[in-house]
């Protein structure tokens, strides 16, 4: 069970880890707002380790419930029922449902409940206002390719979680892919950077795809060439060790196409454009932090 003591610091230095084991196997685990993110996280935990029997899942409707019982034959709980059962919570739920559940959950958690929450926006010290006084609560920004195990996981300490509560919570995200600590004044950004971040890619392949078409290649053979050039520029940048810059002149020749569409790219102002629309994703995760869900 989660224990609190001495406040952890959350910006505990490393690069992204991949722990993959659970550290406590034989904590109880629950799911509260089991979608697509929360089923890959419970799906995860299975493949790393978790017995079904250790976790909960909670569902709006029955007929979902049936399912995530059926498929992975872990049992389905009301939100109370779980805050009772469970040492450690995982708050999937949209950042404009949190305080409705936290008021839900708030008769039922004990100061060693552990809480991680994975809704955009919201800080650990709106929770902890919410819990009992020395509630552990930890912040989470998944993204979207923790579906397909590929996922970035950003983890921030609350004022009362414990090393081994940070441990923990890196155990659950790093089933389905790898996890980053940073100090909270960090989560927006990391939002708008990892959290976001997938969708500017698809957005790219979009536009590139569209640019093949008028090039006159077919759709399919436009969205072949470019998934697979995103996907081993991808492992290049993982694997290589080299800075994109460097990488990025490897492929520009002198007076080549590279850089005369390089040069297209910078006179549209697209370097610009990034910063930009990264700057207004943080914006936006901050405006969700303060409590601005329009």
């Amino acid at each position: 069970m989660s224990t609190p003591s001495t406040p952890s610091d959350p910006q505990t230095p490393g690069g992204p880890q991949t722990p993959g084991k659970p550290s406590r196997p034989s904590q109880k685990v629950a799911v509260l707002g089991t979608g697509k993110i929360g089923e890959a996280l419970l799906s995860g935990m299975i493949r790393s380790g978790w017995a079904p029997a250790d976790l909960f899942v909670t569902a709006r409707r029955q007929e979902r419930a049936d399912e995530l019982h059926t498929r992975y034959g872990v049992e389905a709980l009301s939100n109370a029922d779980a805050a009772k059962r469970a040492d450690t919570l995982i708050l999937a739920c949209k950042p404009q449902d949190m305080a409705a559940l936290l008021a839900e959950l708030a008769p039922h958690v004990t100061t060693g409940t552990l809480l991680v929450s994975a809704a955009a926006g919201i800080t650990t010290s709106f929770i902890e206002e919410r819990l009992h006084e020395d509630t552990p609560v930890i912040r989470v920004m998944p993204n979207t390719p923790v579906l397909v195990d590929e996922g970035m996981s950003v983890i921030s300490a609350g004022s009362h979680a414990s090393p081994a509560d940070l441990t923990h919570a890196e155990a659950i995200f790093g089933a389905v892919g790898k996890t980053l600590r940073v100090p909270e004044t960090q989560q927006d950004a990391c939002t708008a950077l990892s959290g976001s971040g997938p969708a500017y890619f698809y957005f790219l392949v979009e536009a590139m795809t569209d640019a093949g078409i008028l090039l006159g290649l077919p759709r399919d053979k436009a969205h072949d060439l470019i998934v697979q050039a995103a996907i081993g520029a991808a492992v290049m940048l993982r694997d290589s060790g080299e800075h994109p810059v460097k990488l990025r002149e490897n492929v520009t020749s002198p007076a080549g196409t590279t850089i005369n569409a390089i040069r297209e790219l910078e006179n549209h102002g697209v370097r610009a454009a990034l910063i930009a629309a990264l700057e207004a994703a943080r914006d936006r995760s901050r405006e969700l932090a303060s409590g601005n869900n329009a």
